[in-house]
């Protein structure tokens, strides 16, 4: 008789293989992941099937914290104003705390990991949004939260491209000064009318 699988040593090799990738990037091999996770290729495949599978369910998984750790930064908080939440917010996911997950799913955006993850542009588009329409409602105007997610996007992506932190940290400061005045307009103010 064969041995049965064990799921908690199996979601332990999982998180062993999402801090290796989130450290060093998605390896080519499976020997580094087996490496990180104490254990050898041959139980990589006995718990995953493929390389591709485990690769697709570490970055499924990374993506979860990061929705966790990114959805708690922008979630609005009752004793601070929401654009202080934001600027806070900022300076972990660009940070030490938050820019391994950008890495990763910057890469992927851009190459052929594309093809573990179909669909991840369209879905990565989306998922912050609902914890900043939140947010943006606490302050009344819970539309604009799809112009701060372009903005962080966008700002992020400009990091990614450039290394120019200091640059994006002034844009995302003006940007944060250009919302309060926002927030502050009727909420007629930016809608459209008809000609």
């Amino acid at each position: 008789m064969g041995r049965h699988k064990q799921p908690e040593i199996r979601d332990r090799i999982l998180d062993a293989c999402v801090d290796h990738a989130l450290r060093h990037g998605l390896p080519d091999r499976l020997e580094p992941l087996a490496a990180a996770s104490g254990t050898s290729a041959r139980m990589l495949i006995y718990h995953f099937g493929t390389r591709d599978a485990l690769l697709r369910e570490t970055l499924r998984r990374a993506r979860r914290r990061q929705r966790d750790f990114f959805g708690d930064l922008v979630s609005p908080r009752p004793e601070e104003p929401y654009p202080s939440t934001l600027r806070r917010a900022w300076r972990v996911m660009t940070g030490p705390a938050g820019r391994p997950y950008l890495t990763m799913f910057g890469r992927l955006r851009e190459n052929a990991g594309q093809q573990l993850w179909p669909g991840f542009s369209r879905e990565s588009t989306t998922d912050w949004l609902q914890p900043l329409e939140d947010g943006m409602r606490s302050i009344g105007r819970p539309e604009l939260a799809t112009l701060v997610l372009a903005v962080v996007r966008g700002l992020i992506m400009d990091i990614e491209t450039t290394g120019d932190v200091s640059r994006a940290d002034r844009a995302f400061e003006d940007f944060l000064a250009a919302l309060a005045l926002v927030a502050e307009a009727p909420e007629t103010a930016g809608k459209r009318h008809p000609a």
